[in-house]
């Protein structure tokens, strides 16, 4: 299968020890792997200003407006802000290069944000459970109709960095990302769904009291349920599962189309934050020199690391091909 000539790839970075501790790369990889970063920092911040906003206009709407279920919503917007920095700073730490201490990078800190997500949506869902169960056991006050406009004004403004969050998370393949994505929408569901019973809440007669604090439990239920969710997702990545298939068939293909590789004996891809990791086996000629084939091996990785900018490195061994195989 035909191809075209792979760009030359730079220099590798040395340490102060002449230690290589960068793979090579072309200028082009370089500048695409770093708009990735750029671009997952931008959401993350995005997301920031929104639940920053919408912390204060709950916090203050549910304190004037008496509503029990916009102040629970505030509550966790402050967990929102609160894992938007953690997401932000995970993905600083995240693009560092490898050094002594590191040599894989620190790419799974965007990763770990992505846990520390889910554990305080799940954890900050149950602490507003029990605040909310608690004051089942007071006076309670039916809100205004006026809490109700502003969980709906929320709602549409939850669901619009859901959408663009979610955009960004999926097109980068990002744990963190798609963790505050889910966080936003189910905002959005839980603002929404304050707002309807907020709004029904006049025309049920006695039990217009309780709407608000049934309201609010819905909510913590929905959060605890993403939580989990993006926990269970982001814990596969850690233990370093096979990344999709769709990567390890385009790593296979780039591989094959390298002259005089014969075959691919092993492919362990693994995803590390917003990059990956491989661990290639290749099989050339038998009868060729070890410094033939070890040529032929750093060709693979430098294609690889060309055509694939978002790999972070390539592990590659040569194994020797018979006819007889």
């Amino acid at each position: 299968m035909s191809s075209a000539s792979p760009v030359p790839p730079c220099p590798p970075q040395n340490d102060s020890s002449g230690v290589s501790v960068s793979p090579p790369r072309d200028e082009a990889s370089i500048a695409i792997r770093d708009r990735v970063y750029v671009d997952a920092k931008r959401a993350a911040l995005w997301g920031l200003g929104v639940n920053v906003v919408l912390m204060l206009a709950k916090l203050v709407g549910g304190f004037l407006l008496h509503s029990a279920a916009l102040i629970a919503d505030a509550v966790n917007s402050i967990g929102d802000v609160t894992s938007s920095l953690a997401v932000r700073m995970s993905l600083h730490v995240a693009e560092r290069d490898e050094d002594d201490d590191h040599p894989y990078g620190h790419t799974k800190a965007e990763s770990i944000a992505g846990i520390c997500v889910s554990l305080m949506v799940v954890f900050g869902a149950g602490l507003l459970a029990i605040e909310t169960l608690s004051r089942l056991s007071g006076p309670l006050r039916t809100p205004t109709v006026f809490a109700g406009v502003v969980a709906a004004i929320c709602c549409v403004v939850k669901e619009v960095a859901y959408q663009y969050t979610a955009r960004v998370a999926r097109r980068l393949d990002s744990s963190a990302l798609q963790a505050t994505a889910w966080d936003h929408r189910s905002d959005a569901f839980a603002s929404g769904a304050i707002a309807v019973s907020l709004f029904a809440a006049p025309q049920l007669g006695w039990f217009a009291v309780y709407v608000d604090p049934i309201a609010a439990l819905c909510v913590c239920v929905l959060l605890i349920y993403t939580g989990f969710k993006i926990f269970r997702t982001t814990a596969r990545e850690l233990m370093d599962q096979q990344a999709d298939a769709e990567t390890v068939n385009q790593v296979r293909r780039y591989a094959s189309e390298v002259d005089q590789v014969r075959e691919i004996e092993k492919l362990r891809v693994r995803k590390s934050g917003l990059e990956f990791f491989i661990e290639i086996h290749v099989q050339v000629d038998g009868t060729l020199t070890v410094d033939q084939g070890h040529r032929i091996g750093h060709e693979v990785k430098d294609r690889l690391l060309t055509k694939m900018p978002r790999v972070r490195d390539v592990h590659l061994h040569v194994e020797p091909w018979h006819a007889t195989e």
